[in-house]
């Protein structure tokens, strides 16, 4: 058994001649719109806003942007600039500048005393040192008796 598989089904039926449904609409409600303002204002109001009714109805039935209705262009121009926006920045980290205070001719140290923003890998050293200067024999520390 065989069947028919349509091909063109993203092709809107033609209704009222050469234009779709949607396209009869946009261009009879333009029609409408552009007889309403034309009767009822004087003539040289009506001029001002008929146009660009007409223009839009224009617009609406056939223009396409990028291949889409333009009507999806109105749709997404509204939301957008109705919608919330969020602002995304790419941030740089900021550059510290450490100085280092050199030692003076007065004062030695000796003793390695690690900062808090060090490494656990200097922490280290720096306990393993300590422990070097233990006597073996006493447990007493080189300085102390």
């Amino acid at each position: 058994m065989r069947f028919q598989v349509p091909q063109f089904i993203n092709v809107e039926d033609k209704i009222f001649g050469p234009l779709t449904i949607k396209q009869f609409i946009y261009l009879a409600g333009g029609a409408g719109t552009a007889y309403m303002l034309f009767k009822f204002l004087p003539i040289y109001i009506s001029i001002f806003l008929v146009v660009p009714v007409i223009g839009l109805a224009l617009a609406l039935a056939f223009y396409k942007v990028n291949n889409k209705p333009f009507i999806g262009v109105v749709e997404s121009a509204f939301k957008f600039s109705r919608g919330a926006k969020l602002f995304i920045w790419k941030k740089e980290p900021r550059k510290i500048n450490v100085k280092e205070k050199e030692p003076t001719e007065g004062s030695e140290s000796l003793l390695y005393v690690p900062k808090l923003s060090d490494s656990k890998l200097k922490d280290l050293t720096w306990s393993l040192d300590i422990k070097e200067n233990v006597n073996p024999g006493t447990r007493e520390t080189m300085g102390k008796k």
